[in-house]
C-alpha cells in the first residue's frame, strides 16, 4: 500500500519537470491531452497499472510497452519523459505524476476543477450554467467539469470546487428541512 503523501512528494518534482519542458517547448496543452489519455487508460486497465507497479518486470519490457501504448503523434519529449520514468524505476508513479501535471496545467491556465454530481446527466445548457456559477464564485478564467451520476440525489446537483461545496440537490434540501423540523 502506497502512502499518498510520500507518493505526492515523489511525484511533484517529476510533474514540475514535465511542465517545465512543456512550457519551454510551447507544448503544455499537447502534454495535457496526452496525460489525460494516459490517465483514462490507466483508470480503465487495472492490468496495465499492475504491470507498471510490478518491480519484477524488466525495465526494457516496460519501455517496450510504453512505446507500443503511445501513438506515433505523441510528442518525443513526452515519450522520452515516460521512458526516463521507467529507467529511474518511477513508472509506478505515472498516474500521480500525470495528475499533478494536470493540476499544474490548470493553475497555469487559471482553470478550476469543479466536481459536479447529479441524479441524471446534465444537458449542455445546465453544464454551461454550472460553469458560469463556478466562474462567478472563483473568478477563474475557465472551468473544467468532472461529472458524476448519483441516483440517490433524486434531483438537482452538488458542486464541489476545492473545499467549497454547493449542495443544490433534493436530497440535501430534504436533509436540511428535516434538521429544521427536528429542532
Amino acid at each position: 500500500m502506497k502512502s499518498t503523501v510520500a507518493t505526492e512528494e515523489i511525484a511533484a518534482p517529476y510533474a514540475q519537470a514535465l511542465i517545465s519542458v512543456a512550457q519551454s517547448n510551447n507544448l503544455t496543452e499537447a502534454f495535457g491531452n496526452d496525460a489525460r489519455s494516459l490517465i483514462a487508460l490507466l483508470d480503465q486497465s487495472e492490468q496495465l497499472r499492475h504491470f507498471f507497479d510490478n518491480p519484477f518486470i524488466q525495465i526494457d519490457t516496460k519501455k517496450s510497452v510504453i512505446n507500443r501504448l503511445l501513438s506515433d503523434d505523441t510528442n518525443a519529449y513526452f515519450r522520452n519523459f515516460l521512458l526516463l520514468l521507467a529507467d529511474r524505476k518511477r513508472i509506478s508513479l505515472l498516474e500521480p505524476i500525470l495528475k499533478q501535471y494536470i493540476a499544474l496545467l490548470r493553475e497555469l491556465n487559471q482553470t478550476v476543477l469543479a466536481e459536479v454530481t447529479s441524479a441524471i446527466p446534465l444537458s449542455e445548457a445546465q453544464e454551461q450554467a454550472v460553469r458560469e456559477k463556478v466562474i462567478a464564485l472563483t473568478n477563474a478564467r475557465e472551468v473544467e467539469l468532472e461529472k458524476k451520476i448519483d441516483k440517490d440525489l433524486i434531483g438537482g446537483v452538488i458542486i464541489k470546487v476545492g473545499s467549497q461545496v454547493i449542495d443544490a440537490s433534493l436530497r440535501g434540501q430534504l436533509r436540511r428541512l428535516s434538521l429544521r423540523l427536528s429542532q
